[in-house]
């Protein structure tokens, strides 16, 4: 049983993009991949192709451009090189191609408009399907213009602060993108400690049982709201267990009061909410890197 508000992205990062979870993607309707022309040491457009050639046209394909070996560039003529270079690696268009953490080369505003420009230009004559910007750390872009992007992916759930959660929503109301997307719920792993230290199954409406894995997945497409979120694994397994997790309804109420209490642990002040005790006890510590 699956829910209509929230698609799950199978994410290539970290990933050695075997055949059987790409597969097992396909069947579970999981219906978009995403990856970058930098993932699996720059060849992983190369390594899909030769793996699963015969299941991209079942897949919609994001990736990313913005690092090049060595290096992070803006410059239009790199980006539309990696454009181009992406649909050569590919063996077809990208469904979409985003910017990738354009924060990295601490760009002003002309710079994201001339490199946002290449990438929409580029879905105007048919070398991707639509374009976008992919976001780990919003907060320099924050007061920076640009065009309407089809798509803002950025980093979403339980472990994403304050600062970064209002700078991503501070985006998509200045840059108003068709979709936004969510990254890294878990902050890298599951495995990761600050999983073992609160139970996420506060988040969900009328207690389900939901695995705590599932529950923390279903957050983060309220933190900040998305309409997506990618992870990654390589593990058929995980992957269904997550799917899954959109059967479950994410309690508004509780999310209402997590945003409070992080803005109370960044800004002291004394917070009234009725379930403070319950959501205190359900906040992790902040991470700040990974991909899962």
């Amino acid at each position: 049983m699956r829910t209509t508000d929230g698609d799950v992205v199978l994410g290539l990062y970290r990933s050695r993009h075997p055949r059987d979870v790409l597969e097992a993607a396909a069947d579970l309707g999981v219906a978009r991949i995403d990856t970058a022309s930098n993932y699996l040491r720059h060849r992983s457009h190369e390594v899909l192709k030769t793996v699963a050639g015969d299941l991209l046209p079942k897949l919609a394909v994001s990736t990313k451009v913005g690092y090049f070996p060595g290096e992070h560039s803006l410059a239009p003529a790199r980006l539309h090189a990696g454009v181009e270079q992406a649909v050569k690696d590919l063996g077809r268009e990208p469904d979409t191609v985003l910017l990738h953490n354009p924060e990295h080369s601490h760009p002003d505003a002309e710079m994201l408009a001339q490199a946002c420009a290449v990438l929409s230009d580029a879905a105007q004559t048919g070398l991707c399907g639509g374009w976008g910007v992919s976001s780990w750390d919003p907060r320099p872009l924050a007061d920076l213009d640009a065009p309407r992007p089809d798509v803002l992916m950025v980093r979403s759930g339980l472990v994403v602060g304050a600062d970064a959660l209002e700078a991503a929503e501070a985006l998509v109301t200045r840059w108003r993108p068709s979709q936004v997307w969510g990254m890294s719920p878990f902050g890298g792993s599951t495995s990761e400690a600050v999983w073992g230290k609160f139970d996420p199954r506060i988040f969900l409406r009328n207690t389900p049982p939901a695995t705590s894995a599932q529950a923390a997945f279903r957050a983060a497409y309220g933190l900040p709201r998305v309409d997506a979120v990618a992870v990654g694994t390589d593990n058929v397994d995980h992957l269904r267990e997550l799917v899954g997790a959109l059967a479950y309804e994410v309690d508004d109420q509780v999310v209402r009061e997590y945003r409070q209490l992080l803005q109370a642990r960044r800004q002291p002040v004394r917070s009234s909410f009725t379930t403070r005790s319950a959501v205190s006890r359900a906040t992790p510590s902040r991470g700040s890197s990974g991909s899962a």
